[in-house]
């Protein structure tokens, strides 16, 4: 049982443009949507919420027993929509919502509860997430991996799709009037970094925490450049000035699903 008080929303859209229908889609005799729901149920959350716009999502998750929110199909981002959503529960501006997306149905319930309790001890915070140590140098380099920095007490300096931190001497480009590939070809195999990077290079874990006033507010910042060259939300926080609190994730989280191999991968699992 998680030792703070805490709401999970869940969204879950079923226009997917890559697996449309996603949260409906089958996985071990159950929809997506309802493992996922069973993992915030297991989180020890005070209140378990699916955020959805359309109707046979509404209806498949009332069917095993969630509580569900309708929402508007217009809305820009994920947070947007769970804005409506704590307005709809009206929800006090110091309550601890997690965003769970729809689409995580191997997240570990112990991360759930992690990222609350994160948020609810770091009051300088408007927002915590989480991260797990990079490994390997394919990772560092792969733009679908999302990486974070963070300064000396946690705190996210910046989020990029970009190897960061940059290491001069040991990530060489030759410039012959555009950026190239590396010089040594970027590794598909698994490779240990050197002894001193270790720790050093960290995979954001798409979990986040947030207070309901906070996510009113969101809505009325103005989306920033950063936000949308790298196309990551949360970059909007920080160009506001706002803080986001990253911690280590204590347990490594499955993979989510965007594509049909990532569901069959996710099936195969379950099934064991």
């Amino acid at each position: 049982m998680c030792s703070v008080d805490f709401v999970v929303i869940i969204p879950a859209r079923y226009a997917s443009t890559r697996l449309p229908g996603k949260p409906l889609l089958e996985i071990a005799g159950k929809p997506m949507v309802r493992h996922v729901h069973e993992c915030a149920v297991a989180s020890g959350a005070g209140r378990v919420v699916v955020a959805t716009d359309d109707e046979r999502i509404y209806h498949a998750a009332t069917g095993f027993g969630a509580e569900v929110v309708m929402t508007s199909a217009h809305h820009r981002s994920g947070t947007e929509r769970l804005s409506e959503v704590v307005d709809h529960l009206q929800l006090s501006d110091s309550t601890v919502v997690v965003n769970l997306q729809g689409d995580e149905p191997l997240m570990p319930a112990s991360l759930v509860c992690q990222v609350a309790t994160v948020l609810h001890h770091h009051s300088a915070a408007a927002v915590a997430t989480l991260s797990t140590p990079l490994e390997g140098i394919a990772e560092i380099f792969d733009p679908h991996v999302v990486k974070v920095v963070r300064d000396a007490q946690g705190y996210a300096l910046y989020f990029s799709r970009a190897p960061i931190p940059w290491n001069r001497d040991d990530f060489t480009f030759w410039i012959n009037g555009a950026i190239s590939p590396p010089v040594a070809p970027i590794p598909t195999q698994k490779q240990e970094p050197r002894e001193q990077y270790r720790g050093m290079y960290q995979r954001h874990i798409g979990l986040y925490a947030y207070r309901a006033g906070f996510i009113r507010e969101y809505p009325t910042l103005p989306p920033s450049s950063l936000e949308q060259i790298e196309s990551l939300e949360q970059l909007r926080v920080l160009y506001h000035g706002r803080r986001i609190y990253v911690d280590e994730a204590t347990a490594l989280p499955g993979p989510g699903v965007d594509i049909p191999a990532d569901l069959d991968r996710v099936r195969t699992l379950l099934s064991q």
